[in-house]
């Protein structure tokens, strides 16, 4: 009998937590299913729109969560029988999605001791917090059932429903018509990025700082497709979604989401108004741990692919070397390109900010590159197996010994394993399992994470191979 690849389901101040794991529910099956082709790389045929605006930023009124809340709408008790929406989606989300907690946090008692240590006295009305626990769209746009305390809500993520309401509750329409309205296509794998990680990383218009992380924020530990896959399920890919809608796999989510975390990193260091602060640089980008650590035990650790030495605070460069590694399963040129490119940028950030904006504007020119090649290709099983075997090769070299490299390593391992379980491959992927969650315990607590003990994990995953 098979069993699903396990996937952490939940992160707590920003560490993957062990407990509570579970396989794939359905919804999360369902979601990475994709017809494949005899070719290892394929282009695909669908697109949504090129680049929409973020439901933050459209400028649409709200209606607010009670708008799709009622028991005939989207808040019924349980699913309905023999309907293509399961019209349960509002309870699931008030009940098992943390994002309807969103706005609670700002006054729990970590809220209120960031808010101190940053000298506000109401986090619940600051905009910087505001704008991504809450919907905080302008109060003109707020209707008379729009609660800010709701968190991050439907139209947080599906758009403002002033437009599209209407077309929604008629049935009449083709997608097309809804997204011409303001639906917000989160099925693209690009534009669910884009949103994303406008609060789970950084936004030009919302960036988190060192500053607040400083003053006791989590630290953000976010990859795309693990997170979409551990979402509760408010939707289900029936006919009739995949007749409407674009489906991806989850090793294409992946992709996409580590090419543009790479992207909106490059352009923040990039942006004067966002990578500095004060004298020093904003250190928001750079890896916590490179200075975060015990001076009793040294933990310092050459990279090859990293040439400079101990005591020089390093940028955070997880997503580039998860590109790196999917860049060498399209071109391997490419890929040689982009190792080149990010050893330059970790070498310039040594010789001044001149060097480093040179070096990243070449680095933006290969990841921008990157972003559009995976948002228009499918992987096959053939492309998805060498991903995992340059994960794990990588890996082995001593590529992830950093913390933060090893967390998107272990849930890439964990997303292209399952994408390869759930295209019906006829691979035993049970031996599997095992070598996985000797991985996420390797990562699970920062004071304990050693490069030996995650090598080891590395170890079984290659052996699981064989």
């Amino acid at each position: 009998m098979k069993t699903s690849i396990v996937r952490p389901t939940q992160y707590r101040s920003g560490e993957i937590t062990n407990q509570s794991r579970r396989g794939f529910s359905s919804y999360a099956k369902a979601l990475i299913v994709s017809v494949f082709s005899g070719l290892m790389l394929t282009v695909a045929s669908v697109s949504v729109q090129a680049d929409p605006e973020l439901p933050q930023y459209s400028g649409k009124a709200r209606l607010g969560t009670q708008t799709c809340g009622g028991s005939t709408c989207h808040g019924a008790a349980k699913p309905w029988a023999n309907s293509a929406v399961l019209q349960n989606e509002f309870v699931t989300w008030s009940t098992d999605d943390p994002h309807s907690g969103a706005y609670d946090a700002l006054s729990s008692d970590r809220g209120k001791r960031i808010a101190k240590n940053l000298g506000i006295e109401d986090a619940r009305q600051e905009e910087a917090c505001l704008d991504c626990h809450t919907d905080n769209v302008p109060k003109e746009l707020r209707s008379k059932n729009f609660d800010v305390a709701d968190g991050v809500g439907c139209e947080s993520c599906h758009g403002g429903a002033v437009e599209w309401l209407g077309l929604h509750v008629s049935g009449f329409g083709q997608r097309e018509d809804y997204l011409n309205a303001g639906i917000y296509p989160t099925e693209d794998p690009k534009a669910r990025a884009k949103l994303c990680l406008s609060c789970h990383l950084s936004d030009p218009r919302k960036s988190i700082t060192h500053r607040i992380m400083g003053a006791g924020h989590p630290r953000l530990a976010f990859e795309l497709d693990t997170f979409t896959a551990n979402q509760p399920a408010h939707y289900r890919i029936d006919a009739d979604y995949k007749q409407r809608k674009q489906q991806s796999s989850g090793v294409k989510v992946w992709a996409v989401g580590q090419a543009m975390a790479a992207q909106i990193t490059v352009e923040a260091l990039m942006d004067k108004n966002r990578n500095s602060a004060g004298i020093f640089p904003e250190l928001f980008y750079f890896d916590c741990y490179a200075c975060h650590h015990s001076m009793e035990e040294p933990r310092w650790q050459k990279r090859e692919s990293v040439n400079i030495g101990p005591g020089v605070p390093r940028l955070n460069d997880s997503n580039l070397v998860m590109l790196r590694v999917l860049a060498n399963a399209v071109d391997e040129s490419m890929s040689a390109r982009l190792l080149e490119q990010t050893r330059a940028l970790h070498e310039s950030s040594s010789k001044g900010q001149e060097a480093t904006l040179r070096a990243l504007a070449d680095l933006s020119t290969t990841v921008d590159a990157l972003v559009e090649t995976f948002a228009s290709t499918e992987f096959d099983v053939t492309a998805m197996w060498k991903i995992y075997d340059s994960l794990v090769a990588e890996g082995l070299k001593g590529e992830f010994i950093d913390l933060i490299t090893a967390e998107q390593a272990t849930m890439a391992i964990g997303s292209v394993l399952a994408a390869i379980e759930m295209t019906g491959a006829d691979a035993d992927l049970n031996g599997y399992n095992e070598a996985l969650l000797k991985a996420y315990a390797a990562i699970d607590n920062s004071k304990t994470y050693t490069p030996a003990k995650y090598t080891a994990a590395l170890q079984s995953l290659a052996a699981a191979r064989q």
